[in-house]
């Protein structure tokens, strides 16, 4: 089973969403989609979904599933804005709960936020099953960048999130709440034992120095003999070389905005009595 798939990058996040489509029909997921947002005035934009709505209607595609590979702290999720103009259930990792009681302390969210996953249509446990029409789906847990990241095994396609990027810029950072990089290295052993000819798609792509163009996909044999912090390297050596790099690390541009936003399923915190929905910046806790 290979599905098609369809590649929609985000320069101004570097953020990479998926139209994965099974080819023997109709159905498809959107992976990890993205709402514009412009920090300084405030202003969202639906640019980017709006392109992937209307591949999905040039097509006559029909939408099954809005996943995300975890709670993003880089982009804002744009899945209910999708699910409102193409439909689709909203999809993520069980552990939600974690990073929602995590984040929603940081942010003092309140009683009124409810941190049981039940603003997402689906939780996927580990080894969880779903179909993309005649496509099977398996769910893989690949905690390390965060505690509630999945890989998405669709057919001959793995959609890894943050865990993985191209061979040659590595892997995730894993110095947020939660995040591990022993975890990370255990996760990418259980996508590196798939099949040699697994495709990877990666969320994002940041141009590895000495390239000269963007690139989301390769595959589980070109991981294992090439990513430079993966290949012939140990457990420990892998953990000592994430840390370090991730001691020298700023946080995300979009964090703030993100995290609020994206702990909630994609939907803004609630309006205040003036109308008005605001996001708050913690001082000094991230």
């Amino acid at each position: 089973m290979s599905p098609d798939v369809k590649a929609f990058f985000d320069e101004a996040t570097n953020t990479v969403t998926y139209v994965v489509r099974d080819r023997a029909g109709a159905r498809c997921a959107v992976i990890d989609s993205v709402l514009d947002f412009d920090y300084a005035s405030g202003r969202t934009d639906t640019r980017s979904a709006d392109a992937v709505i209307a591949h999905v209607r040039a097509e006559g595609l029909e939408v099954e599933w809005l996943l995300e590979t975890h709670v993003h702290a880089d982009h804002l999720s744009a899945a209910p804005y999708l699910q409102r103009e193409i439909g689709g259930r909203i999809g993520i990792g069980e552990r939600i709960r974690v990073v929602q009681d995590v984040f929603g302390k940081i942010f003092n969210a309140g009683t009124e936020f409810q941190r049981d996953g039940s603003q997402f249509d689906r939780l996927f446990g580990d080894r969880d099953r779903f179909a993309v029409g005649g496509l099977e789906g398996e769910v893989l847990h690949t905690p390390g960048h965060t505690p509630a990241c999945l890989t998405y095994v669709i057919g001959d396609a793995a959609f890894v999130g943050d865990t993985l990027f191209q061979p040659d810029f590595g892997t995730a950072r894993c110095d947020f709440p939660g995040g591990s990089a022993a975890a990370l290295w255990d996760s990418m052993q259980r996508i590196l034992a798939l099949t040699e000819t697994t495709r990877i798609f990666t969320c994002h792509d940041y141009k590895a120095p000495g390239r000269d163009r963007f690139a989301w996909e390769s595959t589980v044999a070109e991981q294992r003999a090439r990513n430079v912090h993966v290949a012939g390297r140990t457990r420990e050596e892998f953990v000592a070389l994430r840390e370090a790099r991730d001691a020298r690390l700023s946080m995300p541009r979009l964090i703030v905005p993100s995290l609020q936003v994206n702990m909630r399923a994609g939907q803004m915190p609630p309006a205040e009595d003036n109308g008005t929905v605001y996001l708050k910046v913690p001082l000094n806790r991230l």
